[in-house]
């Protein structure tokens, strides 16, 4: 019997069949994330309905040295909760209870399948939302924004999950269940929740976060500035920070973006525009006031042709709504897309965006470009059609030179997204073999078997207890199937 197989027997026992899927058709349900380009089946599914249910799978996949994978909402852009063929593939989905809203404190305990907005809807009768708000908020789970880190359009002002996350009760690999930090703001010793979130379920699976709540501004004003060009509206967007103005969002999307955007939601932007910025000013109303008059000086004074103020929450959902869509709405003027993450300093921005129109063009290729501007994190789509001969690969491609443009700019391969399978090969490219192997030293503390998560971040994943330094020959870990060395 295989190990596997062994597995699926023990978990069909404690768990029983509505809990533990073996059937191939239904199966395939998770055979992807959010990145469809990859596609695993995965040997076997559990459905978790709490920590104990997480901490039993884990258990019986420690015991058999059968690898696991943690899944949320599926949302995610990277390949981080792509399964393993001959591995367990753990649903959180069902977990999502808010088990304590404590306003007082300004925090709040949650279960990991809990919806991102629908944090922000519990605690908005107290005055308070939950700050990280990714694209995908109204779908994505909190245990997903702590594995990868996410940010979203206002990380700008507010910062990523990891300012927001104070405590976390964890599976480790092992399959014991820990607590890590709590409602305090500074626990003593090593900062270990700053080494799990972003970590990619490559150290354990998170079944409780204790997160930050931040107070409901007092006055919020939302600017759309039309202009002709991306390089017009880079230069405002550096204008606007240099100037002392922290807007909890600066958004920019270019022609192509603002095409798809209309064609799906008639958001009514700015017609000729050549790039818009969506800019979120929030806070005290004496202070948003005089910033909402620096932000319109320098929109016109580099070039904006037309800005708007939204007049009320109607008109700021219609502003928000034509960015927020802008992934899904590129599917109305392309079959087949990819989504790309990159940061680069933000004065780079019109120059990395020549270049990135410069390979596209070289390549025969579309990019719509979306992005964060005030913190330099791009969002690139790569267009294609996969009916094409070869356009897949010049698709992909163009995708990997912007993540080398954005190395070669001072930037990072990710900004959160994050690495997971799809870029695991570029980590070489931003780190040194010395980085690489300090990290991996980290994940052999908490996985010294390597069965969480493997295969994913590294691209040549270290056996814990081997020895630092080139290796001579296959690695044990690729022979195994566990991992793809670049």
């Amino acid at each position: 019997m295989s190990p596997l197989s062994r597995v699926t027997e023990t978990l069909l026992a404690a768990l029983g069949p509505e809990q533990v899927i073996t059937d191939r058709h239904r199966l395939r349900t998770y055979e992807c994330d959010g990145l469809a380009q990859y596609k695993v089946v995965p040997g076997l599914v559990v459905l978790a309905r709490d920590a104990d249910d997480v901490a039993t799978a884990v258990a019986a996949c420690a015991a058999g040295q059968v690898p696991f994978v943690a899944r949320g909402s599926g949302t995610g852009l990277s390949g981080g909760a792509l399964p393993r063929a001959e591995g367990v593939l753990i649903v959180m989905s069902q977990m999502r209870q808010i088990r304590e809203i404590d306003a007082a404190n300004q925090r709040a305990v949650v279960d990991p399948g809990v919806i991102n907005l629908a944090l922000t809807r519990a605690t908005t009768p107290d005055g308070y939302y939950f700050a990280p708000d990714p694209s995908s908020q109204s779908v994505c789970s909190i245990g997903g924004n702590v594995a990868e880190n996410s940010g979203g359009a206002h990380c700008l002002k507010y910062g990523f999950t990891t300012n927001h996350v104070v405590g976390l009760d964890v599976v480790t690999p092992a399959g014991e269940r820990v607590e890590i930090g709590g409602k305090a703001p500074d626990p003593p010793g090593y900062d270990l929740l700053g080494a799990l979130v972003g970590s990619e379920g490559t150290l354990g699976i998170v079944t409780a976060v204790t997160v930050r709540l931040t107070r409901l501004p007092q006055e919020v004003q939302t600017v759309l500035a039309g202009f002709r060009s991306t390089d017009d509206a880079g230069a405002a967007t550096s204008a606007i920070i240099a100037a002392g103005v922290i807007p909890a969002a600066i958004e920019m999307m270019d022609a192509l973006a603002i095409e798809a955007a209309e064609k799906a939601v008639a958001c009514g932007y700015p017609a000729g525009a050549g790039a818009v910025l969506v800019v979120e000013l929030d806070g005290a109303a004496a202070d948003v006031a005089g910033e909402l008059a620096e932000v319109l000086r320098h929109c016109e004074a580099n070039g904006a042709f037309e800005t708007r103020i939204a007049a009320d929450d109607v008109e700021r959902a219609l502003i928000w709504k034509g960015r927020k869509s802008a992934f899904a709405a590129v599917g109305r003027i392309s079959p087949d897309y990819l989504v790309q993450d990159g940061v680069i300093p933000r004065t780079a921005l019109p120059q990395v965006l020549r270049q990135i129109a410069d390979l596209a063009a070289e390549r025969d290729v579309r990019v719509a470009n979306v992005f964060h501007a005030g913190d330099g994190n791009l969002h690139p789509l790569v267009l294609f059609d996969d009916a094409e001969e070869g356009a897949a690969e010049r698709a992909e491609d163009v995708a990997g030179g912007i993540l080398e443009l954005c190395i070669a700019n001072g930037g990072s391969i990710t900004g959160e997204h994050g690495v997971g399978a799809d870029k695991a090969r570029y980590m070489p490219k931003m780190f040194t073999a010395a980085d690489l192997e300090t990290m991996q030293a980290v994940r052999c503390a908490f996985d010294p078997d390597n069965i969480s998560n493997p295969g994913k971040v590294f691209p040549t994943p270290r056996l814990c207890g081997e020895r630092p330094g080139r290796r001579q020959g296959a690695h044990p870990l690729q022979e195994a199937g566990l991992a793809e060395v670049f």
